[in-house]
């Protein structure tokens, strides 16, 4: 936990990440001691069991998910399979007042925060921009351009501090995403204002079909904070325990004014990078397999099962619930939506402006048409079938 510092014109500067990735839980399950855990501890039985349990309903709703996409209920959809200890354990560092600013990949970060299933999927079949409060869950909408959500994590942290309100603000990020522009802004933004943020970088090797070898020369991209001035750890991003330990420290550290922190996952995305994208012709399957052994609920499973705090019962009760969550999920998704057409004008512009409302008022007369006159609908019909 503790950090070497040196100083540089008076400004104290953290020093580079570990080597090695930080851990806690060996992929046996076995606690890892030694220079390796980087000072952090293990947390309690009743979190890891907390973290195992969220974990466990959140890859149950990713594959069940994954499965409406292939079925065509949906239009696409970013599987997060092995990343689940990465973002449960984001999450779980937050407190109820802090803010989540996640990616179009982290819809598990959003069912365990409390996101209902048809909110979060609301977008991905097409029925809405953002199909959920985000005030009152305190997430924002899932960012599908890169790393635009770091600068908005960043603008509502420094304005938190600007009004002393005890908020953090914690953005997910993918290694592509590092690559844009927009990261390095926000990097740079916050360490400037020392505002309260925390950047978790899910490294799952792959920007699409980009391979981290392509995308960059860094040893890690933990390294980067070091440029900017903030702590940056290096943490085996399979490792549940590591993970929360390394995000609570970040958390309460951006929370008392220590400013903000770097913190890269090392992890894998199993799936492919949507339901569109083919990864056989970038990757091979003795990597995935690889990456099989180092699975992150297995890992924990094996370490509360030796501890005894995993028993047969709690295990049932938690596939039980991830049972009824998958069938809630399949539930709702078999519903026709109700849409309304002119909703594609709202939240536009503040104020709209007379082209928008010439156009809503447009297709509210061609609706109206088509529901007066069923003849209307039937050539409608024909001649969308023969476009």
């Amino acid at each position: 936990m503790s950090q070497h510092y040196f100083m540089s014109d008076d400004v104290v500067v953290p020093t580079l990440p570990t080597t090695k990735p930080i851990r806690l839980l060996s992929e046996a399950g076995r606690p890892v001691t030694g220079a390796q855990t980087a000072g952090f501890s293990m947390p309690d039985s009743d979190t890891l069991l907390g973290l195992y349990r969220a974990m466990v309903l959140a890859r149950r709703f990713d594959a069940q998910v994954t499965a409406l996409t292939r079925q065509g209920r949906l239009a696409t959809y970013p599987s997060a399979l092995g990343q689940e200890a990465c973002e449960i354990a984001a999450v779980a560092a937050l407190s109820p007042q802090d803010w989540l600013f996640p990616t179009y990949r982290d819809s598990i970060a959003l069912l365990t925060r409390g996101v209902q299933p048809a909110e979060i999927l609301a977008s991905f079949r097409g029925d809405w921009h953002s199909g959920f409060d985000q005030r009152e869950h305190r997430i924002a909408s899932q960012a599908t351009p890169l790393a635009t959500q770091a600068l908005h994590a960043v603008g509502l942290a420094t304005a938190a501090k600007l009004k002393h309100d005890d908020v953090v603000a914690l953005t997910l990020l993918g290694d592509g995403s590092t690559s844009e522009g927009d990261a390095h802004e926000a990097f740079n933004f916050a360490s400037v204002w020392q505002a309260p943020t925390v950047f978790v970088i899910q490294n799952n090797q792959y920007a699409i079909s980009v391979p981290f070898s392509k995308q960059s020369h860094a040893r890690t991209l933990a390294d980067r904070a070091i440029g900017y001035g903030m702590p940056g750890y290096f943490v085996d991003g399979n490792d549940v325990a590591a993970m929360y330990a390394v995000i609570s420290h970040a958390v309460a550290r951006a929370r008392s004014g220590g400013g903000p922190t770097l913190i890269e996952g090392l992890t894998y995305r199993m799936e492919a990078h949507t339901n569109s994208d083919d990864p056989t012709r970038y990757r091979e399957k003795s990597e995935v397999a690889d990456w099989l052994g180092r699975d992150p609920i297995d890992r924990l499973e094996k370490y509360l099962s030796a501890a005894g705090t995993l028993t047969d019962e709690v295990r049932e009760s938690i596939a039980t619930d991830a049972e009824a969550l998958a069938t809630a999920t399949r539930d709702v998704m078999n519903e026709t939506p109700e849409l309304d057409p002119l909703e594609l004008f709202d939240h536009v512009y503040s104020a709209e402006r007379p082209a928008l409302l010439e156009q809503r008022a447009f297709l509210a007369h061609e609706l109206a048409e088509t529901e007066s006159d069923p003849a209307a609908e039937h050539t409608e019909a024909e001649m969308a079938a023969r476009a």
